[in-house]
């Protein structure tokens, strides 16, 4: 069974977008390959894209469930409605992420009311405050992704943002931020619009003692980065006591070399076309059961 993610060529890419992958080209060499490149579908029914983005969005739970994003109840994903996009859609409040159909998701309004979806209609009041407040504050983010990985909650109890130290580290140099509160699970609007601040144009939040957040123009970036970020803090993590146990410190990337890398790995286009292939296992273990 094909999965059903993007085969056909997209001419939205820019020539920067893939030209640091092969030294050399000019942009007019760089514009005639992106005639190949491979990128989001695009729709003139918004019906039919939404048909389309609910089965992303349920296979993005299918991966968070994969990953180990589950903890309890706790995590949220949300993707903007195309139809009306005042409104989002989200996981039903109780529902296994592993079990999650497309039929299961809810769709909420902006005054957090649930207004369709399936059997289950229980919202989590944190994802209601935390999304609501980041879709309407960034018109451009289409899905956001919020949970308590196991790495990202670790690292956001030391209270700093990541170094950049590796290669995958590079996507978030100077694109993600720390938001150095904590007043408790998130119940009131004041405390997602403050998140919502905190974030700014960047792509990823550290909530301190709390958790990783990610935003995107589409859902596979989002969750991209979510899972990249995931492990970027385990990385740093386990290369923080390394190098304290031997009484040195990691070494660092430099902000030319940082931002050079950037431009290739930290782009929307890189984050879509890099959560391509966990969206394709998902459809091939699941034989596309989360479509229904």
């Amino acid at each position: 069974m094909s999965p059903p993610s993007a085969t056909e060529p997209t001419n939205d890419a820019k020539p920067s977008d893939i030209a640091t992958h092969e030294p050399g080209l000019t942009k007019a060499e760089a514009r005639a390959k992106i005639g190949n490149f491979p990128g989001p579908p695009k729709f003139d029914d918004k019906y039919k894209e939404r048909a389309y983005l609910k089965g992303r969005l349920a296979a993005a739970f299918r991966i968070f469930g994969k990953y180990g994003f589950d903890e309890g109840v706790a995590g949220h994903i949300t993707m903007r409605d195309p139809v009306d996009t005042s409104t989002f859609w989200v996981n039903p409040f109780g529902v296994a992420f592993s079990l999650i159909k497309a039929s299961d998701l809810i769709l909420v309004n902006e005054e957090g009311k649930v207004i369709d979806g399936g059997p289950c209609r229980l919202l989590n009041t944190a994802a209601y405050m935390i999304h609501s407040a980041v879709h309407q504050a960034r018109p451009e983010v289409n899905a956001a992704a919020h949970s308590h990985s196991l790495y990202g909650r670790s690292f956001c109890s030391l209270g700093r943002k990541l170094d950049i130290t590796t290669q995958d580290s590079c996507a978030f140099y100077n694109d993600h931020v720390l938001y150095d509160s904590f007043n408790g699970i998130v119940l009131a609007a004041e405390e997602g619009k403050n998140i919502a601040k905190a974030i700014g144009q960047n792509k990823a939040a550290l909530l301190q003692n709390h958790g990783i957040l990610t935003v995107g123009k589409t859902i596979e970036e989002a969750v991209f980065w979510f899972v990249s970020m995931d492990k970027c803090c385990h990385a740093q993590l386990l290369a923080d006591a390394a190098a304290a146990g031997r009484g040195s410190t990691t070494v660092k990337i430099t902000d030319e070399d940082a931002e050079f890398t950037y431009n290739t790995v930290g782009t929307p286009m890189a984050g879509w076309f890099s959560a391509k292939p966990l969206f394709d296992v998902i459809h091939n273990e699941t034989g596309g059961d989360y479509l229904k």
